[in-house]
């Protein structure tokens, strides 16, 4: 029954990136990282959800990223999707722990991307002071005269993450503030599920 619950959870979310992207969301699958650095501070930024299953939501990035170096810190991280599209708004909150996708992974959904955004993954140093545009245009350069007449492998320094969550949380936004909150929560090992207070 406790794997049913995550299934569920996982299910309801794919249904509702599906109506959002139906609905004329240009942007469905992005959503709010929270992570935190060895000291307690807090930061947040948009990414894109690439994978979602009972696993987990999986997002790529730059391994030498602020968020990477916080999540090295700090395995611990927060999500959320909202959808001003659907209803009077809809959103959802997942909490837990990340860790890396596998290598196959990571190259797989590489290969997906468009070459010039595989070229960015090689020529950005992603965080770091970037003294002026003229510095990031020739290092672009510099990858496309690289790659040039083939396939652009994925970098070493770059790959996949994907949050395991030990809670999610759907918010069906109501009138009058009354919305409605289902919970599914990890608790020693067994999925719940329960209805919160709006």
């Amino acid at each position: 029954m406790t794997a049913g619950l995550i299934d569920q959870a996982i299910a309801q979310v794919r249904d509702l990136i599906g109506a959002a992207r139906a609905a004329g969301d240009v942007e469905p699958a992005a959503m709010t990282l929270a992570t935190c650095d060895a000291h307690g501070r807090v930061s947040a930024r948009i990414v894109l959800l690439k994978e979602l299953d009972e696993r987990g939501f999986a997002f790529y990035t730059n391994y030498e990223s602020a968020k990477a170096t916080h999540l090295r810190e700090h395995r611990s991280a927060a999500l959320c999707l909202h959808w001003k599209t659907l209803r009077d708004g809809v959103q959802v909150r997942a909490e837990g722990i990340v860790e890396k996708t596998s290598a196959q992974e990571s190259d797989a959904y590489f290969a997906t991307r468009a070459r010039a955004s595989q070229i960015g993954a090689w020529a950005s140093l992603q965080s770091r002071t970037l003294p002026d545009r003229a510095t990031l245009d020739a290092r672009i350069a510099q990858y496309e005269r690289e790659f040039e007449g083939r396939a652009v492998t994925r970098p070493p320094h770059w790959g996949g993450y994907r949050l395991v969550p030990d809670m999610i949380e759907l918010w069906y936004g109501q009138r009058a503030r009354l919305h409605d909150r289902i919970r599914y929560e990890r608790v020693d090992g067994a999925w719940t599920k329960r209805l919160q207070y709006p």
